[in-house]
């Protein structure tokens, strides 16, 4: 059983990918100081996160079906600090929050840490639209704020924004069964802010200051800016319903927006609209008045999570410039023609990896005990009594194939 778990339950869009990268790219270094970081592919812990919140996500929950309670084995088996990490695990229920910190030992002797990463609305807001596009919905950003601002929180949009964001919420779910000395916010630092200070918040937080690590991440969740977002929604309005989400990942997310759109930092960047802001304080005043009131642990400070004033050179995506736009769309078309010539190259390698093996085969096919053994095979096979040989050899051999 573990001594120690480690839950750290999102938010998304506050370096957590990064972070999941490191961990996981580190096992080794981890596993050696009592750290385990259970996982056998990189997505292990979003898989089971889909599985324990009973999440869609394009298909890809079937293949986290039973995820969640072979992470929770793993986990009760170490008998050190294990760390859980995952963003998607801020939306779930009261009932799933309690069923997966019982599942990881909390009652049964194992002190169970939630961990929370937390960056302002003002960031929070434009990401969280922008993040919907790289998942093919179509909607404008001013009917994105509209979803967002309205009371009720009963669409399907709004209320995952809700569950994902909203933090005393999150970890009234997650943590009221928890003493607040075992409940940790890392704040992440404003913009413009030393490059590293997120990291050693988050090293902190987890045990990890005085580990080798490598920190050259090789995954993390880039963001675009207001030409290239304003693209994804045309992309999607126009392909959606025809590219499978099986198809539009590699094809749209990956390529187009990931690895190409994603080098375009000289375009205006995503912010909240200057007339949200009053709106936004007034809300992130009254969250940070609850967390101190809760006494929880913070790794770092709550007035990072008031954001920053409003932009004077605001640039609305539902509005932008068509000339970048349209130069956006020509890197885009770019990045899907070396994708192609990529996917040819490789179709030929398979092929030409074929080819040998078809020609090794009918070499097999020539040789003189080969062709001796197919005719005794089908003789026996005319006649009753070498049918019955011939099953009773296949069966002391454990096959049921003829010779090869």
């Amino acid at each position: 059983m573990s001594t120690r778990v480690l839950l750290h339950v999102g938010t998304p869009k506050t370096g957590t990918s990064y972070l999941q990268d490191v961990l996981f790219r580190n096992r080794t270094v981890l596993e050696a100081a009592g750290i385990l970081y259970p996982a056998d592919r990189f997505d292990a812990h979003f898989l089971a996160a889909l599985e324990l919140t009973r999440t869609q996500w394009g298909g890809l929950e079937r293949q986290g079906v039973g995820g969640w309670d072979r992470l929770a084995e793993a986990v009760r088996r170490h008998p050190g600090t294990a760390i859980v990490s995952h963003e998607i695990l801020a939306t779930a229920t009261r009932a799933e929050a309690d069923r997966a910190i019982r599942s990881l030992g909390h009652g049964a002797g194992t002190e169970v840490h939630l961990v929370i990463s937390a960056r302002d609305l003002v960031r929070q807001i434009p990401a969280e639209w922008q993040e919907n596009l790289k998942h093919r919905e179509e909607l404008s950003y001013r009917e994105f704020l509209d979803t967002i601002q309205d009371p009720d929180r009963d669409s399907r949009i709004g209320s995952w924004f809700w569950a994902a964001q909203e933090l005393p919420d999150i970890l009234d779910r997650w943590g009221h069964d928890l003493p607040p000395e075992q409940v940790h916010i890392i704040t992440v630092p404003p913009a413009g802010g030393p490059r590293q200070l997120l990291w050693e918040r988050f090293s902190t937080a987890f045990g990890l200051d005085g580990l080798e690590l490598d920190l050259e991440g090789e995954r993390s969740n880039v963001s675009l800016g207001v030409p290239e977002t304003t693209l994804m929604r045309r992309i999607n309005a126009i392909s959606s319903a025809e590219l499978e989400p099986g198809d539009y990942r590699p094809l749209v997310t990956e390529v187009v927006a990931h690895q190409m759109l994603s080098r375009r930092t000289g375009s205006a960047r995503l912010a909240l609209p200057p007339d949200l802001h009053p709106w936004v304080s007034e809300l992130t005043t009254t969250w940070t008045e609850e967390l101190r009131r809760q006494g929880y642990d913070v790794i770092g400070d709550l007035d990072d999570l008031v954001g920053a004033a409003p932009s004077a050179s605001y640039v609305d995506p539902d509005q932008p410039d068509e000339t970048e736009v349209g130069a956006a769309a020509l890197d885009a078309i770019k990045a899907l023609l070396l994708e192609g010539a990529r996917l040819r190259r490789r179709e030929g390698e398979v092929q030409a990896e074929l080819d040998e093996a078809y020609r090794a085969l009918e070499r097999s096919y020539l040789r003189p005990t080969y062709r001796w053994r197919e005719r005794t095979v089908r003789r026996l096979q005319d006649s009753g009594f070498g049918r019955t040989a011939l099953g009773a050899y296949r069966r002391a051999r454990g096959r049921s194939s003829a010779p090869e």
